[in-house]
């Protein structure tokens, strides 16, 4: 079918995400993709910048995910996990144990990071109630935080820093503090938490970067504070690592390069290497001690009905074999150092607030940016796939680039920004 049928006859069905249908102007066509480049319908090939919502670590199309795919298709699609199990998601689980640091070794598998947050917060209350604590149902989070966009996930977002104000009244009320960065900021948490001490379940964050919120960077000290606050209270923490695992901030998971373990974690995005969904929620063993009973009470009710999908499992356990053969983390680090030196430039240009950089993921935060919808499409008459956000300008490329191909990018940056009135 030729593309102006297919792009005009369905676009009047498709209702697009965080787009006002109304207003927005029409979204560009892809014919397919290769390495970091989107090729667009009528020809036009685009750098891409952020991987696909941070997803596509080893660049589009890579063979050895692709030819996993193929022959688990080939094999089984999918089955249910309830009675039944099979290789690739045991498998996944046990290499993501080996990978991940402490004993965070029991892995549920779920098809979004939305719906893996909402089962950490899920565990994290039965918990309690297993232990016998049934007040302990509220959660602190914290301001600049994005955790997804269903109702639990929203609810420990932060809904000035993000787009869920619309749905306050919805929402279940848990407590948005203050991250603690410094002494100050983390005695004034400990201060909430023993007005809230009788009813927090947990604590939840975005280890090191804070996303969708505006990509705000902390360092590792606060979450050792953070570390330290839960354990005093005896609160479990849950690092959100969906954004930040698998390389993104410098080390594997963030919570490696921080040396700090949480009691649960959730994975997505680059879990599969941008091919499939699919999401894990991963418990330490004490966690998941208070579900092992002889009272079928005790056990977790929950099951998404393609939860462990063979192919998206397969994909996963084709991720983890580049991760071992291909010298990813090497190439974060090369990327942070590029991106340093030049993104650097535009520290000088007007309207900049700041310039940033923690892995392979750069940002340079404007004072305001007034026409995002001009933006991004400057962007794309320079070649580039850049999609700014708020105030907030950012690069999360494949981990894969080529130097040339991120020089495109961050020059497109210091063009695009020096140009802007």
């Amino acid at each position: 079918m030729e593309r102006k049928h297919w792009y005009e006859v369905g676009l009047d069905h498709v209702w697009l995400p965080y787009t006002q249908m109304k207003t927005a102007g029409p979204p560009l066509a892809v014919a397919r993709t290769h390495g970091c480049r989107i090729v667009l319908a009528d020809g036009r090939e685009l750098i891409d910048g952020i991987a696909s919502w941070w997803t596509s670590c080893h660049g589009y199309n890579h063979p050895h995910i692709r030819q996993a795919v193929e022959r688990q298709l080939a094999e089984m699609p999918h089955v249910m996990l309830g009675g039944l199990v099979h290789e690739q998601p045991l498998t996944l689980a046990r290499r993501l144990a080996a990978l991940l640091p402490g004993d965070l070794d029991r892995v549920f598998f779920s098809e979004s990071g939305s719906v893996a947050v909402e089962i950490a917060m899920k565990m994290a209350q039965q918990y309690w109630i297993n232990r016998g604590e049934r007040r302990k149902t509220k959660f602190i989070a914290f301001k600049g935080g994005y955790h997804g966009d269903t109702i639990g996930a929203m609810s420990v977002s932060d809904s000035d820093a993000g787009m869920h104000d619309t749905f306050r009244q919805l929402l279940p009320e848990h407590v948005i503090a203050e991250l603690p960065r410094d002494t100050a900021s983390a005695d004034a948490l400990k201060l909430v938490l023993a007005r809230h001490a009788e009813s927090i379940a947990a604590l939840v964050v975005e280890p090191l970067v804070q996303g969708a919120g505006g990509m705000r960077f902390h360092d590792a000290a606060t979450l050792t504070r953070l570390r330290a606050i839960a354990d005093r209270c005896g609160a479990l923490l849950i690092f959100d690592e969906i954004f930040t695992g698998f390389g993104r901030t410098g080390s594997m998971f963030a919570c490696e390069g921080a040396g700090v373990v949480p009691d649960i974690l959730t994975l997505s995005k680059a879990l599969t290497g941008g091919t499939l969904p699919l999401a894990a929620t991963v418990a330490r063993r004490p966690v998941f001690d208070t579900f092992w009973s002889d009272d079928p009470a005790k056990a977790l009710m929950h099951g998404p009905t393609y939860m462990g999908n063979a192919l998206a499992c397969a994909a996963a356990n084709a991720s983890l074999d580049l991760f071992e053969r291909e010298p990813r983390l090497a190439q974060a680090k090369a990327i942070s150092e590029q991106m340093t030196r030049e993104l650097a430039a535009c520290r000088a240009l007007t309207g900049v607030k700041d310039v940033r950089v923690q892995g392979a993921i750069g940002v340079v935060e404007m004072h305001r940016i007034g026409d995002l919808r001009a933006l991004r499409a400057r962007f794309v008459e320079e070649g580039v796939f850049i999609r700014p956000f708020g105030a907030i300008i950012y690069l999360t490329p494949a981990l894969t680039i080529e130097p040339q191909d991120l020089s495109r990018l961050t020059g497109a940056i210091v063009k695009v920004v020096g140009d802007l009135k």
